[in-house]
């Protein structure tokens, strides 16, 4: 048998990267072009064939409706939630609604699932170590943000066992990125890890000590990232246009993602230069069929303006962070930016501004969650490795009772894999069966909360409201993904399960999803024949 190996995969919301561990250093691959930095952009061509990565970017303009992007935020969400909703409004390719109110994009005649659509991000992953290795890779590390709860985490697991994934372990990105910054160091450090990526941003407060990294609080916005930097600028645009012109690009889908373009390039410009000369040319036509141009230029000032608030709301995430663990910003050690948008000036600065320090120079933000996540695949696979790693659950998780409300079973925060146990009675005379709902959350009303899933409980001995006592045990892996039993107390009678939501996947839907992505072929790849290993 070959030696092991397991791969890192840092599955971002706009680029995705890969990283091994070679001659003991983490090492992030490229692809045969030299691209490290990979868009997380799938594009569905007419002969059935699939663009995934920088070459599918291309087409997010001219095959607008089978080329999907930000499948990251809406993967593990119902139909029904606002990230879903805002999503419609501005996407051009199509989200429809599933079984069970579940989000499926739809291609020409063909719905797919998020977790599918991730797969082939997955899958060109793998492509790009297998093409690196020269053999095939079938172990991986894949990171989410901290703040992802059960669904979205499960539904990411799913997504690399599509792919052909055996997935060790779905490691939180923000302690990636301080693995990555603490390797080969003897440091004795609490350091923050800032996290500001496409779609979403955390910040976790971790304790590094020799070979132990100790996550002593995560909290985070799964609403905030770098794409709401664009959407400020775009609507600036879209405003200014219409002042001008009394047409309003937003009603066009076509419009609409030139400007999206334009407005990421703008926002890399101004950080860069100071400044960005913005030029749309024939983005539309007036009434009389005049062919009009976009131009405009956005500065360093007018930027930060537009974009303060979000970098303001950032650091009420920090200030729950702190408090959770019992820290002040004078008492961090260093702080480590993660995720392109760190790179804006604005950023930075205002980091700075708050700890009270400098960032730390030379870890690179693109790369370091992907290493971090290559650090824990090899060491999950070589037991001579001694890294110690102590994670948290980022929410409290509940459990539903009367009247809709929940109580509180876990705290947030709380160190994984960790199981706790809490026993409840039957809320009436000759109940022969109890519903239990689980919940993940901050508010003891249900409806405020985000809902896993629920399960039936029976067989327990019928009795007057109150007298049977039904033991519910939950229990949080290493992945933070959720397991609850149920055991009647005095019968020993049990029911147990891995909570999934009502909108994912079931085994079935995942097998034949993996025959899907066996048998999709991804473009633009140069064919080799990969010998065959055990394992």
């Amino acid at each position: 048998m070959a030696d092991d190996i397991a791969i890192g995969i840092d599955l971002g919301t706009s680029y995705s990267c890969v990283s091994i561990v070679e001659n003991g250093e983490p090492v992030v691959l490229p692809n045969e072009w030299g691209e490290v930095n990979h868009a997380s952009v799938v594009s569905f061509l007419e002969d059935g064939t699939v663009l995934v990565g920088n070459t599918a970017k291309r087409n997010i303009i001219t095959r607008a409706e089978s080329t999907v992007y930000s499948a990251k935020r809406l993967i593990g969400r119902y139909f029904f939630s606002d990230e879903v909703k805002k999503a419609m409004a501005v996407m051009p390719y199509r989200i429809a609604e599933g079984e069970n109110n579940s989000v499926r994009i739809q291609v020409r005649d063909q719905l797919y699932s998020l977790p599918e659509i991730s797969a082939l991000v997955l899958k060109e992953m793998k492509a790009i170590a297998e093409q690196y290795l020269g053999r095939p890779v079938t172990k991986a590390v894949i990171t989410v943000p901290a703040y992802f709860n059960d669904n979205q985490r499960q539904a990411t697991k799913d997504a690399g066992r599509i792919a052909g994934l055996n997935v060790l372990r779905i490691l939180n990105e923000p302690t990636a990125a301080a693995l990555a910054y603490g390797f080969g160091r003897d440091v004795n450090q609490r350091v923050v890890i800032y996290d500001l990526g496409g779609g979403t941003f955390d910040v976790s407060i971790l304790e590094i000590g020799k070979d132990v990294f100790e996550v002593l609080a995560t909290a985070g916005d799964t609403y905030l990232g770098g794409d709401d930097f664009d959407d400020r600028i775009m609507n600036w645009l879209a405003d200014d246009f219409m002042q001008r012109t009394r047409l309003d690009l937003r009603q066009n889908k076509y419009c609409l993602q030139m400007l999206k373009e334009a407005s990421e390039r703008a926002k890399i410009d101004v950080g860069q230069n100071g400044t960005a000369s913005i030029h749309c040319a024939g983005i539309c036509q007036d009434a009389n069929g005049q062919v009009l141009d976009l131009v405009q230029t956005l500065t360093t000032d007018a930027f930060n303006r537009m974009v303060m608030d979000l970098v303001q709301r950032t650091f009420k995430v920090c200030d729950e962070a702190l408090q959770s663990a019992r820290m002040t910003a004078a008492e961090v050690d260093a702080v480590i930016l993660v995720g392109g948008p760190t790179r804006l000036p604005i950023v930075r600065n205002s980091v700075q501004h708050y700890f009270g320090k400098t960032v730390k120079e030379g870890v690179d933000p693109d790369q370091v969650v992907a290493m971090g996540a290559a650090l824990q695949a090899h060491a999950l696979i070589d037991k001579s490795t001694e890294t110690f790693l102590v994670d948290v659950t980022p929410l409290a998780l509940r459990i539903g009772t009367v009247g809709g409300f929940t109580e509180k079973i876990i705290d947030k925060n709380t160190p994984i894999p960790i199981d706790k146990s809490k026993t409840f009675t039957t809320s009436r005379d000759g109940q022969d069966k109890v519903k239990i709902r689980v919940y993940q959350g901050e508010s003891n009303r249900a409806d405020e909360c985000e809902m896993l899933g629920e399960f039936e409980f029976a067989g327990f001995r019928i009795g007057y409201r109150g007298e049977v006592k039904i033991e519910v045990t939950f229990e949080i892996d290493s992945n933070g993904i959720v397991n609850v039993a149920a055991t009647d107390v005095e019968t020993g009678q049990r029911a147990s399960t891995t909570i999934s939501l009502s909108s994912g996947l079931s085994e079935e839907d995942i097998q034949a999803s993996q025959d899907f992505n066996k048998n999709t072929r991804l473009a633009g790849h140069k064919e080799q024949d990969l010998p065959t290993v055990d394992g």
